[in-house]
This record gives structure tokens, C-alpha cells and sequence, in this order.
């Protein structure tokens, strides 16, 4: 996994040109049945990849926290929110609110989490290849195939499904 990792940035950056155009494509003109292909990819891929052997997500990037987020993490560690926030959180640039630093806080040697059942939405949906109406977010998942092996290689499988003119 570590030699995956390291060649993963060089590799989304090759595609990065291609990547861009065809989601631009596929903004514009998106198939009827796109929910059901990145579906079906999302779940192929999970069939074989396992997070854990990875967690790249969780040592180089942070999820965005919502105020939901932080009651519930909070209630979780019988803190109150405030003391949540001063421990773990800043406020980034676009205003929101970050991990004060990566990797995550939560993340164990192990690569789990020890707030797994009450994670942050943000972590509950990454690499965000099932969402629905997903030609919406091709900025978003442009950045995550550059973090995420199973990213990567849904959106390689997409573009050979998914003829677009």
C-alpha cells in the first residue's frame, strides 16, 4: 500500500487534464443513469479495497465539521462543544470548521478511528463516488483521486463506462 500511496499523487496528476475535461463533459451532459453506474463502480471497488489498509484520508486531509458534527463528537467524549472545538477544531479560510492539524486526532496506529460510529459526516461519505447527482462534485473528487486509491480508480473505471461526446 505504501508504494500505491506514494505513486498516487503522480499518477492523479497525469490524469489530472483528462480528468478535468471529462468532468467538465460530464457536467454538462450527464447519462440518465449516472447514480447507477457510480453506484454500481462504488460498490465493485469496496468489494476489493479495504480503508484500513490505507486511511490516507485521514493522515494527509481533514473533513469539514458541521455544528451537528461537533454535538454529537462532543456528546461521544463527554465534552462540551466549546471544549470540542478548542482541543481539535480551527476555522479555515472559507470559515468552516477543520482539524487543527492532520493526521487526524482520532486515527489510531492501527488506522482506526476512535470515533468511528460518530464521525463526521464529511468521513462518513468519503471519497464521495456513490453520492447522488455526482457530476456536481467533479472538483471535489478531481482533489480525491490524488488522496484516495479506490477514487482513483472509480473514476478510471467511470470513464471507460461512460462514453460522453
Amino acid at each position: 500500500m505504501d508504494k500505491i500511496l506514494e505513486q498516487l499523487p503522480q499518477k492523479a496528476g497525469e490524469k489530472h487534464a483528462e480528468n478535468k475535461k471529462f468532468f467538465a463533459k460530464l457536467r454538462r451532459r450527464p447519462p440518465k443513469n449516472l447514480d447507477y453506474v457510480m453506484q454500481d463502480l462504488h460498490d465493485q471497488e469496496f468489494e476489493r479495497t479495504d480503508c484500513l489498509e490505507c486511511a490516507n484520508c485521514c493522515k494527509t486531509t481533514g473533513p469539514l465539521f458541521t455544528n451537528a458534527d461537533i454535538e454529537r463528537i462532543a456528546k461521544h467524549l463527554r465534552l462540551k462543544p466549546r471544549a470540542f472545538i478548542a482541543a481539535y477544531l480551527r476555522i479555515d479560510e472559507d470559515n468552516d470548521y477543520v482539524l487543527q492539524e492532520v493526521p487526524c486526532a482520532f486515527l489510531g496506529a492501527d488506522n482506526y478511528c476512535s470515533i468511528y460510529n460518530v464521525r463526521p459526516k464529511a468521513c462518513r461519505e468519503f471519497p464521495h463516488t456513490d453520492r447522488k447527482k455526482f457530476q456536481q462534485i467533479g472538483n471535489l473528487t478531481l482533489k480525491n483521486v490524488a488522496i484516495c486509491p479506490a477514487a482513483f480508480h472509480i473514476v478510471e473505471a467511470m470513464k471507460e463506462r461512460i462514453k460522453l461526446k
